[in-house]
């Protein structure tokens, strides 16, 4: 059926301008007339889909689209069956075309083989409260991957638009990846739901790439809570490694946002984001229980603001459940992020800065530690670059484990720790008794406040020194061992108040010391000295 753009705008357009088009910040906010619209009424719109309309389009949820595209089909009234009984995947392969919307109107839809579609200039698939339904991983004709493939890395889509599905998977065998999109100038997918765990084996919910270094993409509301199975428990055993990431964007060249996201434990990583040259930017949402990474980005500026990660469940399989992982870039942020563990592994650092990190900033974060395992905190890889933290805490209340475990850099790359909180009562399983384990040259700490008081009578230090040129200013250290060791060169300690819970001294220099400098501190119980070189003190005082 053919309307004129008068007709059409009688009963479906928004009005002019843009108020209530959910659109990317600095997108082009083009308008065109819609030539042809295929199909009946779309459903009207109901509450909670997270996008706000125009009045003027309140009877078709998505009539402020509609300009944007040449072409606007009601799935249903095109043929497609809205009951979950048949197969929809031919229905979409006939309604296939450039510059065309596909809308689902409320209904539940099968699906039992993959719709395809490259190299558009503009395409959009909406659905109100439409549910997809995917066959089990038996019955899945053709490649066993993917709901949708809209674009490919070496065609991809100019424009592209996904929104407003629910993906029932509650079935034995029926989790499979709901999308996998490359789109070069625009990506926005909005609120998908995938209900129940991905057992199948596949590849996981979701894949977004963004391929122009000009292009921006945003995935918002993409949740996946139920999390995927280890390969070895699907029908695709012996296929896979490890089993299904929660959603992978390891190709972007441009920007690329995921905002308010939620993913449960997925075997190979949760937020997968880490393999392009473009920017991410991670804003809110829960990640949880996931191995390899909860989040883990690369990129260059990449941002992650925000997010909720969570590890309270460990699987027999899991082996590592870090919290955060940046690497590949520079200039990357964690800022405002909370970080709890409390079923950690041994390797499941809070935050790993890896050495393929050029330039990291840890800015207003809160780490909360806890169980009966050695953790660590924030660990920063031997080759990774400069790195600042500041304004931050760490709670640390496990068998053992470092805080803040700064690891040797022959690069002398310089850490920077400004106003950073570290507490909780730690063992020292493993000889890990540090709350601040420092390898690296030329750090510097700033008004830092590290309580290491040790669980059930452990001997725990504050400070560790083992690098060459460390200050630490106006900051106070307070053990049950000693608030500072050295066995570094240059160390300058001043401003400072260090004391120890076990009425040991407040420093303590090994023969490996050389030319350490105290000035006007406060150092209760003195310096005990192993035979260090060249040490300095001035206006301290002594308790």
């Amino acid at each position: 059926m053919q309307r004129s753009n008068r007709d059409v705008s009688r009963r479906s357009r928004s009005t002019e301008g843009e108020d209530g088009r959910p659109s990317l910040d600095g997108s082009d906010s083009r308008t065109r007339s819609r030539r042809r619209f295929l199909g009946g009424t779309v459903a009207a719109c109901a509450a909670g889909i997270g996008l706000t309309a125009t009045a003027g389009a309140a009877s078709e949820p998505y009539g402020h689209y509609y300009d944007d595209y040449a072409t606007v089909v009601d799935v249903t009234d095109a043929g497609a069956d809205d009951t979950g009984t048949e197969s929809i995947t031919p229905v979409l392969e006939d309604l296939r075309d450039d510059d065309t919307l596909l809308v689902f109107p409320e209904g539940e839809y099968f699906m039992d083989e993959q719709f395809r579609f490259t190299g558009f200039e503009n395409f959009g698939v909406v659905g109100e409260n439409a549910t997809l339904i995917p066959a089990t991983y038996h019955e899945f004709d053709g490649p066993q991957y993917r709901l949708f493939r809209l674009g490919v890395s070496y065609n991809p889509g100019d424009r592209l638009r996904f929104e407003g599905f629910d993906v029932d998977q509650t079935a034995p065998d029926t989790g499979i990846r709901v999308i996998e999109a490359y789109a070069a100038d625009r990506l926005e997918v909005r609120d998908v739901t995938v209900r129940g765990q991905h057992d199948s084996g596949t590849w996981g919910p979701g894949l977004f790439n963004v391929t122009d270094p000009d292009g921006r993409g945003i995935v918002e509301r993409f949740r996946a809570p139920d999390g995927g199975a280890w390969v070895s428990e699907t029908p695709n055993a012996g296929n896979r490694w490890r089993g299904p990431i929660g959603i992978e964007a390891n190709e972007t060249e441009g920007t690329l946002e995921f905002r308010r996201c939620w993913l449960g434990g997925f075997p190979n990583n949760g937020l997968y984001a880490a393999g392009g040259n473009g920017t991410i930017v991670v804003h809110g949402g829960l990640y949880r229980n996931s191995n390899g990474a909860n989040v883990r980005v690369g990129g260059q500026g990449s941002e992650i603001r925000w997010p909720t990660v969570e590890v309270d469940s460990t699987r027999s399989a899991d082996e590592s459940q870090r919290g955060i992982r940046i690497e590949n870039g520079r200039d990357l942020e964690i800022y405002g992020a909370a970080v709890e563990i409390s079923s950690p592994k041994p390797t499941s650092h809070a935050i790993s800065v890896m050495n393929t990190c050029n330039s990291a900033r840890i800015d207003n974060t809160r780490i909360e530690i806890r169980g009966s395992e050695v953790n660590h905190g924030i660990v920063l890889s031997p080759d990774c670059g400069e790195a600042t933290i500041v304004d931050t805490e760490i709670t640390h209340e496990t068998a053992g484990g470092y805080p803040l475990w700064i690891r040797d850099n022959d690069e002398g790359e310089q850490v920077l720790a400004e106003t950073l909180t570290i507490s909780g009562r730690a063992g020292d399983a493993s000889g890990f008794r540090d709350g601040i384990r420092c390898e690296r040259d030329s750090c510097r700490f700033s008004n830092i406040d590290v309580t290491q008081h040790g669980r059930d009578g452990a001997d725990r230090n504050a400070v560790v020194n083992t690098g060459e040129d460390l200050t630490i200013y106006r900051s106070d250290l307070r053990a049950s061992q000693y608030p500072f060791v050295d066995l570094g060169t240059e160390a300058l300690v001043r401003d400072s108040t260090l004391e120890s819970s076990a009425g040991r001294e407040a420093v303590c220099l090994y023969s490996s010391s050389t030319n350490p400098t105290f000035k006007k501190n406060r150092l209760v119980g003195g310096i005990r000295d192993l035979g260090a070189s060249g040490v300095t003190t001035w206006e301290n005082t002594l308790e």
